[in-house]
């Protein structure tokens, strides 16, 4: 009922919202008489927050539509290269002949949209041959199309591996360093020649019990029937996935809101201030990225279930007891494919610890095969977003897999970009 009840309230707040969208309209009019005013100003600024407050945010673009290689610009076109039911995998065409490594960006299924890489591939476009796996609101997934679950998400990463061919490397951003692990565990055991050349975890809860966060603190001291009975509800008649159980991304992003309540809040003051003071600039920046936070998805209650207990409450992957389709996961298969792993020192959802855990579990890989950075003075969106990411983690990654990658055992010169300040541990 909470979802039901979730549309009720969206829609109840409607006539309100279309209230303060016209209230704005009318107080950005040249000719609206005190519009400009100090209090015309405050009265557009609370209309502005009523409207943002009451509505709901669609999946942004990602909206990389150029990118800048040796100092020229370069056109960017983006292409569904597969389409599956609850995955599309995206491809940034460059406009420009180069025979640069191919990699396949796996972003995470725990609630934002993969428009929350943008900043990721952005910043490796320069550098690499683009792929991310974008995945779909399941609410718009039909219950013809069957169930979702972790065993799931290991295949599609391995069929899509398996589409774009021998030498792909694949780099898992948070929630799916666990699934990606298990999938490169399973193509090294068949000797599959679409194994990666790389696999690059960051900031993945390969290990929680390694370091304890609220989100794991949350899991342990909760049983599974807890999270299925409180979390997990049926998508409303209005969805083309009316009556899949799922678990709403609404309640997730309450909980992301909630771990920094006050620095939200804190924003949101901040952009009131910036409104009234006609501070377009700063009110933007904050719009832009509240904009994109607050687009959040649905995901299929069986992947969020199994995940949450096989991860978070038994540790199946670390203990060596985690089975896909009844296959035992075993990383030491792995020979073939170089790890790095990338932590933030102030990561308050994947602590540290919980990534590099993955070395351990590789004991196949040689010593010059495995590379973990600890990026001082970053916490979890810091490692894949941002001036640092930009700047000193992502060189590490480029360097990384160019040094992996067959035919590209060196980083061109016009590519090179300094690391600064970054700590290996």
């Amino acid at each position: 009922m909470l979802y039901q009840l979730y549309e009720l309230n969206y829609n109840a707040a409607q006539p309100l919202r279309f209230f303060a969208q016209a209230l704005q309209a009318a107080l950005k009019n040249p000719f609206f008489p005190g519009g400009q005013s100090e209090m015309g100003r405050l009265i557009g600024a609370s209309a502005e927050m009523i409207e943002r407050g009451t509505r709901r945010f669609g999946k942004p673009a990602f909206g990389l539509d150029q990118t800048t290689i040796a100092g020229e610009n370069v056109a960017v076109t983006e292409e569904i290269a597969l389409g599956k039911p609850f995955c599309q995998l995206r491809h940034f065409v460059r406009d420009v002949e180069r025979d640069d490594p191919r990699v396949l960006i796996v972003a995470p299924l725990s609630g934002h949209h993969a428009t929350l890489l943008r900043g990721t591939v952005k910043a490796l476009l320069p550098h690499h041959d683009c792929y991310i796996t974008d995945w779909v609101d399941a609410r718009q997934v039909p219950l013809s199309a069957g169930p979702f679950g972790f065993d799931d998400y290991v295949n599609y990463v391995i069929e899509f591996l398996r589409f774009l061919g021998p030498n792909t490397h694949v780099i898992a951003v948070c929630q799916p360093a666990v699934p990606v692990m298990a999938a490169v565990s399973l193509m090294a055991a068949a000797n599959d020649p679409a194994q990666p050349p790389t696999m690059t975890l960051m900031g993945g809860p390969i290990d929680t019990r390694a370091a304890a966060t609220a989100v794991t603190r949350l899991a342990e001291t909760h049983p599974i029937s807890w999270f299925e009975n409180n979390v997990i509800h049926s998508v409303p008649f209005t969805y083309l996935g009316t009556g899949r159980r799922v678990y709403p991304g609404f309640i997730q992003l309450t909980g992301f809101m909630q771990m920094n309540l006050d620095r939200h809040m804190g924003a949101h003051v901040k952009l009131f201030d910036h409104l009234i003071r006609g501070d377009g600039e700063s009110a933007d920046a904050t719009k832009r990225f509240y904009d994109e936070y607050m687009a959040v998805l649905d995901l299929p209650s069986e992947f969020y279930l199994e995940t949450v207990e096989s991860v978070f409450q038994t540790h199946l992957l670390p203990r060596g007891l985690m089975r896909v389709d009844g296959h035992l996961i075993e990383p030491k298969a792995i020979h073939k494919t170089a790890l790095l792993t990338v932590e933030g020192e102030l990561d308050d959802i994947s602590a540290p610890g919980q990534t590099l855990a993955a070395h351990t579990l590789c004991s196949g890989l040689k010593p010059n095969q495995k590379f973990n950075l600890l990026q001082k003075g970053v916490g979890h969106y810091g490692i894949f977003n941002g001036k640092r990411w930009r700047e000193e983690i992502m060189p590490v990654a480029r360097n990384w897999i160019r040094q992996h990658d067959k035919g590209h055992s060196e980083v061109p010169k016009a590519d090179l970009v300094p690391v600064k300040r970054s700590r290996a541990a």
